[in-house]
């Protein structure tokens, strides 16, 4: 009887704690713990499965159907001068219009209409990862995302202009901070993807 009560309270004192956990989560980052859970546990099994074999990709993790689905015009853009107008020595070189620092991560920052994207929008990028939402561009509209990236060759490289799927995995409150961030790029369920879109770029 003792032992059935002792293992009710260890139960009961860890889901406390992992509450707790993500309350803070969410608290600190803004992002819905709940959305990026059930993202992550959704793909789970498969990216167990394949990182038995290789390294696994996004695209392949998790079943992209369950969320919302747009046909968008993307195209690369550098914090340099041929993409902004700004070169290395202005103070805003690099900050996007959210005030963060422009990243390419496993979540990097993209650029979009922000009637359709707001500030903070969490998007799969078959190809690309993740983007959020953190810039808006003059030349902008409608269904286009301008995606990040370091230089030049990069955007010619990788990506240039296509047609895309994207898909949305959390709709913005129009706010962005580094805090937040640097936390979805932190997370550690997701780090066995990261070194797909960092390896080749500049940190």
């Amino acid at each position: 009887m003792n032992k059935t009560k002792n293992w009710i309270k260890r139960f009961a004192l860890v889901c406390l704690f992992l509450m707790a956990l993500l309350a803070t989560f969410q608290s600190i980052s803004g992002v819905n713990a709940r959305t990026l859970i059930n993202h992550i546990a959704s793909g789970l099994s498969v990216s167990e499965t394949a990182s038995n074999t290789t390294s696994p990709s996004l695209e392949d993790a998790f079943d992209w159907s369950k969320y919302p689905k747009h046909t968008v015009t993307a195209t690369g853009y550098t914090a340099g001068i041929e993409s902004t107008g700004k070169s290395k020595g202005h103070p805003e070189y690099g900050i996007t219009y959210s005030g963060v620092k422009v990243k390419r991560d496993l979540f990097s920052t993209v650029a979009a209409d922000l009637n359709v994207f707001p500030i903070g929008t969490i998007l799969f990028v078959p190809g690309y990862g993740y983007g959020v939402v953190a810039d808006k561009g003059g030349a902008i509209k409608g269904n286009e995302l301008d995606l990040y990236y370091e230089t030049v060759e990069d955007v010619y490289n990788k990506w240039g202009k296509k047609q895309v799927d994207v898909y949305v995995v959390q709709k913005g409150n129009g706010k962005l901070t580094e805090e937040q961030l640097q936390a979805l790029n932190e997370d550690k369920a997701l780090q066995v993807f990261r070194q797909q879109y960092t390896s080749s770029e500049k940190r």
